[in-house]
């Protein structure tokens, strides 16, 4: 009987990690959370390690912008990751690329209503608009034409036409969510075109040094981890080819490490001026997409470049990866200002999406995040101030607060309802920013003598008293009042 041994999945250095871990240990910088949350989440990562059998897996967790927690589990004898050790992401860069494209908006360079063909001329497929090429509802083919993009070099598929094909598009434009890698192909081409620069020099200028994401790459930079593919009968490993994807890149190039993903989860909660404003990536994480019934049934949705799905009772966002021998997942919750990254570089096995979720719920369920003292406002302009309070729509009774960041929230006082906060415009009007009243104008309607007759919101008028005498509620007001029931 003969044996073979295994090759050990390397992880390729130059010099070693700055955060060496050894077996079945975590790093010192870990002790911000609670012994029960580390060992709770180490033991999640091991269980994702040993059930996806996996050569190596590395995680971590952010909260309030630090990284707060960080795990890594390889087989005997491998050399514990890093978290700056890289690793493939995938589709992950197409949160990247939407970046971008977000930034050209934000700057007035196009607007996502735009289609293809305004700054994009000559694709086939140019009644797209930017928008829907973010959330996948352009009619695209998922795949570009055989041979399949992520294990053949990019050199074979140089032009827009080798990735579109001779058919382009497998649905009508607008109808439907239908993930296109092609699609995100063309929007990192729209960026090229719009900047005048290639897209990896452009996402390095605007969003790699601005953030800090040293470790951030089209090509894999030392130390990093090899790609395998498991044997789903035998536990032996295959190495898997790494492609430099060419016009495919903004679908799926980028190298990365836990510590920098944790970064850009972090941006992508909360926003940074220098990239994207608070604003702008929530705008990126809301649904902009039709579900397909098996998303609905399964609380899963898409943004802008963001993948959506409820977990736990909580709202994630994120984009998960995989490129053959590899699998990422970045998960983060903007309401519990907390993320997960799990890396590993296998074909198939854990999944990754699940795990980040998990240890995102462990430490907002051990760990509650602690609110910040409540203080009252600095300022507060007294024409605001005056409208804070009841006010009804018909006979329901709403509730109009001043915000701590000087804008509005209006909803019922009780029970449900519509509810939506409101920014303001510094003309003394202000715009719903979610629910019903997203994009619709709120102002208050004043009478010659300067004095408020009522609140104008999307053509529904809220008034002080339930049908007011005198104000302008639609349909008029019975000039008899209110009256007990007649006998």
């Amino acid at each position: 009987m003969t044996t073979t041994s295994q090759p050990e999945p390397p992880a390729h250095q130059e010099q070693p990690s700055r955060q060496e871990t050894a077996p079945h240990q975590e790093p010192p910088a870990q002790d911000e959370l609670l012994p029960a949350t580390r060992r709770a989440l180490l033991h999640r990562v091991a269980v994702a390690q040993v059930e996806g059998r996996a050569p190596s897996l590395v995680a971590a967790v952010v909260r309030g912008g630090e990284l707060v927690w960080s795990g890594a589990r390889s087989g005997p004898g491998g050399r514990q990751p890093g978290t700056d050790v890289q690793y493939r992401i995938g589709s992950i860069t197409k949160t990247f690329t939407a970046v971008l494209v977000m930034r050209l908006r934000d700057e007035g360079l196009l607007d996502l209503t735009d289609p293809l063909e305004k700054h994009l001329p000559g694709t086939g497929v140019g009644e797209a608009t930017v928008a829907e090429l973010l959330a996948h509802t352009g009619g695209l083919a998922a795949e570009s034409p055989a041979p399949w993009w992520e294990r053949t070099p990019g050199s074979l598929r140089p032009e827009l036409a080798d990735v579109l094909g001779e058919e382009p598009l497998r649905h009508p434009v607008g109808r439907r969510h239908h993930y296109s890698n092609p699609g995100f192909t063309l929007l990192g081409a729209l960026v090229e075109e719009v900047r005048g620069a290639p897209w990896e020099e452009v996402l390095r200028r605007e969003v790699l040094v601005p953030l800090g994401l040293e470790r951030t790459s089209g090509s894999p930079q030392a130390p990093y981890m090899e790609g395998w593919a498991v044997h789903p009968w035998a536990d032996v490993l295959l190495p898997e080819p790494s492609e430099d994807l060419g016009r495919m890149a903004p679908a799926g190039q980028l190298w990365s490490t836990a510590e920098d993903l944790a970064r850009f989860a972090s941006f992508l909660a909360r926003g940074d001026e220098r990239v994207l404003s608070a604003e702008s990536v929530r705008e990126m994480r809301t649904p902009a997409a039709p579900p397909e019934a098996a998303e609905v049934r399964t609380g899963t949705s898409y943004g802008l470049g963001m993948q959506l799905q409820s977990h736990s009772g909580r709202l994630l966002a994120g984009h998960s990866g995989s490129l053959p021998g590899f699998l990422a997942s970045l998960m983060f919750s903007a309401e519990d200002d907390l993320g997960a990254i799990v890396l590993s570089n296998c074909t198939s096995g854990p999944l990754c999406s699940t795990v980040a979720a998990d240890l995102v719920r462990i430490v907002a369920e051990a760990e509650p995040r602690i609110p910040e003292p409540w203080r009252p406002l600095a300022q507060a302009a007294d024409s605001v101030l005056a409208l804070a309070g009841p006010w009804y729509w018909g006979t329901q009774v709403m509730a109009l607060r001043i915000t701590r960041e000087g804008g509005l929230s209006l909803g019922p006082l009780a029970g449900g309802g519509r509810r939506s906060h409101f920014r303001s415009n510094g003309d003394g009007t202000w715009t719903g920013l979610e629910g019903y009243y997203a994009g619709e104008l709120l102002q208050a309607v004043r009478r010659a003598d300067g004095s408020v007759s009522h609140l104008d919101l999307g053509s529904f008028v809220f008034t002080r008293e339930p049908y007011e005498q005198g104000a302008p509620v639609p349909g008029g007001v019975d000039p008899q009042g209110w009256r007990p029931v007649p006998e």
